[in-house]
């Protein structure tokens, strides 16, 4: 993993009275994740455009419409729907959060990733630059106003550890029973990242609290049912 200078570190304290020491990611192993990310998308791109070019002007002009869509999207559904993690990120270990620690909303990753033709003024992301060179979480523009951070991802099972699961062998995941508002499932997300740190007792008064959602789970088993659901809602289906 990249070093990670100490004093770039910092705490949370979580709802759950857990402190939580979070290390946000420096300007080249972003610099580097986005390289990898503006590759992917201009292979697409590539693909998009030769294979609509011969529809005449009504192909460019869908083709166009395509790359728009990806060129803005393309971040937006990574960092939603797969742990703040485009593929960029993933191969440098890095994610996007919100600065509380939270796993980023569809709100904050739609403001950050709108404000990035503000970083890239004057020329190829100069005012980004400047602004993550000027604070020590090295947040652009974008990440200040939409109060998120890009940190290092610990290499690290964030499967609950205490739960009775065969050994070497993950959770299955499950279709939550009811329907999940984004904040909802930013939620589970949420205590799914950090269950780890809990006692097996509080994570399971926890996962008690959400009710109707682990209403279906064995008694004492409602941490591992609440972790499955939150497989589903990462897509590890």
């Amino acid at each position: 993993m990249a070093d990670k200078s100490l004093d770039t570190l910092y705490t949370l304290n979580t709802p759950e009275g857990i402190d939580l020491t979070l290390s946000p990611a420096g300007v080249m192993p972003r610099l580097l994740a986005w390289l990898i990310d503006s590759l992917i998308r201009f292979g697409i791109y590539t693909v998009v455009l030769i294979v609509l070019a011969f529809l005449g002007r009504a192909g460019m002009g869908i083709a166009l419409i395509i790359i728009f869509i990806i060129e803005w999207f393309y971040p937006v559904y990574f960092e939603v729907f797969k742990q703040g993690q485009t593929p960029g990120k993933r191969a440098l270990n890095l994610y996007v959060a919100l600065d509380n620690g939270c796993p980023i909303s569809m709100s904050a990753s739609m403001i950050r990733n709108i404000l990035r033709f503000v970083d890239f003024l004057p020329l190829f992301y100069g005012f980004g630059l400047i602004s993550m060179l000027l604070n020590r979480r090295f947040q652009r523009l974008g990440d200040l106003v939409a109060g998120t951070v890009v940190f290092y991802k610990e290499d690290q099972n964030l499967v609950y550890q205490q739960t009775s699961e065969p050994e070497g062998q993950t959770l299955k995941a499950i279709m939550p029973p009811i329907s999940l508002q984004i904040e909802e499932q930013q939620a589970v997300l949420a205590f799914y990242q950090r269950q780890q740190h809990l006692s097996r007792e509080r994570a399971e008064e926890l996962a008690e609290l959400t009710g109707l959602l682990v209403a279906d789970a064995p008694k004492e088993q409602k941490t591992m049912y609440l972790t499955s659901l939150a497989r589903w809602i990462e897509g590890k289906r």
